[in-house]
This record gives structure tokens, C-alpha cells and sequence, in this order.
């Protein structure tokens, strides 16, 4: 499989490249990133054949947006997609933090919950100027759910059916400012409700269909049948598949890291990168059109390209499956 491989949303004449550049880092997520680094890692993506790019005004509190406005700024509009988020709005205020949210020296905004009607069209019309487009590709609704929101999530859900914003994301697809739009989470119980309450196009899944989480792919199936097409985010589950002790934006509990432990020992006997494993893994499923990697300079994306592109025989997912490391259900790559 090749980056530059394409696939189709169900609903609309969108094709997607099968690996997304996340632009989160270019926002500064967890330190700087110099827009030099920014700029390679933009232009390696577009050299790999990556034509698909998802940012979000949340990500620097609106850096990222302005940064991939500019770096795609001398393209051929028809020659890429977008995707960005509504459902925070962006407040200029004059105060100067080190960190906030995760992200390093945020630009002077600060974020304010909101998923109403006249908020989701004050937000786009805020990224169009940020991004520079007249239309976005694909409009997400980010983090809406209790994990993000807790007891208050049914006060931002009642906004977005009650209130109107899931009307002004259908007026937006309607007239051709978008082409596509769903919801952008980390959890699976919205997903379902979201698949209940509208006529979504697409959604951003984070890290809960990967090699580590499977549990996700009976929904994955309801969403194929609803004609709901999945980009998965978040494939190495925050890292704890690249590397790292980090799970879900936290610490790996203790059982999280005895199944990557088995995971890689899996893999070694193949001779297998974890990661390569980790990529290829939900791009098997038939619902997922997109596996959306962050990189912060033209060395990250150029790993995470030759680890999609890798050869990996039938004979590991199969004993992967065997060992119980593949829930039953869950397709295997071919």
C-alpha cells in the first residue's frame, strides 16, 4: 500500500489519501515546532503523494489552521483535501501562557465551548479566513462526548441537536461550502448517538480502532452500513505503540502495556516494526478510508510512509489473531 493510494467517501465524491498528515504539531503540540520543520514536513508529505490534511482551530488555538493556510497556500485547490473542527470558539486575549491544553506557547486565544447553530457558522467562517479556503473539504465536529465533557455533555449535545448545529452543518454541505462533515472523537458511545441523530458523512475515530483497541469494529460495520465512512486518528494510541509510555493522552496502566509488550514480541518474531503493524492494521477494515498520523518535521512522515508501504505477510496477522491479540471480527489485512 502507498501513501498516495486514494479511497472514497460513500456519500460524496471525496477521495482521501490512505495516510493523512495530522497537523497538530504544527501548532506546537507538546513544544515548538519551528515552521521550518513545519514547511518540510508539509512539503515530504505532498512529495510522498499525501494529499489529505486535517487540522483544527483548537490545535495552537488557531496556529495550526494559519500555518497549513500558508504552507498550502501555492497549491492547486482541486490537488488536496482539508478537514478542520467546529465546536470551539477562538476568544483573542492578551495573556501569555508557557503551555495550555498540551500545546506549547499558544497563540493569544483562548477556547470557549460551543456547538450551536450560530456558533458552528462562526467557526468555519473563522477557519475559511485562517486557512484561506472558500470551501473545506470536511467539517467535524471535535470533541464532543463526556470524556471531553463529562456532566456537561449533555448540555453541548442538547446544542448540537436541539440548538441547531447539526442543521447548520447540513446548510454548510447543502450550499457548497463543505462537501463532507461528522464528528471528530475519542470515543465510540457518540459516534453511536451522532449515527442515530444525522446524516454524517464521515468520522474521525482517535485511537479506538487500532491494533491495541478492537473492540470498536462491530460499530465500524454499523457505520459501513450507514454509508458513514472512518478516519482513523491517534493509530499508535497517543504512542504507546511508537515507543513511549503514553496511553489516551495519559500514563499506560499496567494491563495497556503487557498487551503492547505481546504485541511486540509478535511482531520481532517477524521482524515486523510495531508500527508498521499499527498502520496497516485499521486501513483493513472496509468503513475506514483514511489513518490520519501526526509529524513534526519531514523524518516523522518519511517513517511513517515506508512503515504503511512495508511488506507484511498474512502469516503474522493470522498468528496475531491466534494469540488473541486480534479480537474475533476484526478483518485482517490481506
Amino acid at each position: 500500500m502507498k501513501p498516495s493510494d486514494t479511497r472514497k467517501l460513500a456519500s460524496v465524491d471525496i477521495n482521501l489519501s490512505v495516510l493523512g498528515l495530522g497537523c497538530a504539531q504544527m501548532g506546537h503540540l507538546s513544544k515548538r515546532t519551528p515552521l521550518a520543520e513545519a514547511k518540510d514536513a508539509a512539503e515530504a508529505a505532498w512529495d510522498l503523494g499525501i494529499r489529505y490534511f486535517d487540522t483544527a482551530p483548537f490545535y495552537g488555538f488557531t496556529r495550526s489552521e494559519r500555518r497549513l493556510g500558508t504552507l498550502l497556500d501555492d497549491r492547486v485547490r482541486d490537488d488536496f483535501r482539508v478537514s478542520t473542527k467546529v465546536g470551539r470558539l477562538m476568544i483573542p486575549e492578551r495573556v501569555y501562557r508557557e503551555t495550555d491544553e498540551g500545546f506549547a506557547f499558544p497563540a493569544p486565544f483562548v477556547q470557549a465551548y460551543d456547538y450551536s447553530y450560530d456558533a458552528i457558522l462562526k467557526s468555519f467562517e473563522a477557519s475559511q479566513q485562517r486557512l484561506g479556503l472558500a470551501m473545506i473539504d470536511i467539517l467535524y465536529v471535535h470533541d464532543i462526548g463526556a470524556m471531553t465533557h463529562g456532566d456537561r455533555h449533555g448540555h453541548y449535545w442538547s446544542q448540537l441537536t436541539a440548538g441547531g448545529g447539526f442543521r447548520a452543518l447540513s446548510e454548510l454541505r447543502a450550499d457548497g461550502r463543505i462537501r463532507a462533515f461528522g464528528i471528530g472523537v475519542n470515543e465510540c458511545d457518540v459516534l453511536r448517538n451522532t449515527l442515530d441523530e444525522c446524516d454524517m458523512d464521515v468520522a474521525m475515530l482517535a485511537g479506538r480502532y487500532t491494533l491495541l483497541e478492537q473492540d470498536s469494529h462491530d460499530l465500524l460495520d454499523r457505520c459501513l452500513s450507514h454509508g458513514t465512512r472512518i478516519v482513523v486518528a491517534g493509530a499508535f494510541n497517543s504512542g504507546v505503540l511508537a515507543g513511549n509510555n503514553s496511553f489516551n493522552y495519559g500514563e499506560a496502566p499496567p494491563e495497556i502495556l503487557r498487551r503492547v509488550l505481546a504485541l511486540r514480541e509478535a511482531a520481532s518474531e517477524f521482524e515486523i516494526p510495531i508500527q508498521a503493524a499499527a498502520l496497516q492494521f485499521p486501513l483493513a477494515h472496509p468503513a475506514v478510508v483514511s489513518v490520519v498520523v501526526g509529524a513534526r518535521n519531514a523524518d516523522q512522515i518519511t517513517h511513517n510512509a515506508a512503515w504503511l508501504e512495508m511488506e507484511i505477510p498474512a502469516s503474522f496477522w493470522q498468528s496475531l489473531s491466534k494469540k488473541g491479540l486480534i479480537v474475533d471480527g476484526a478483518p485482517l489485512p490481506e
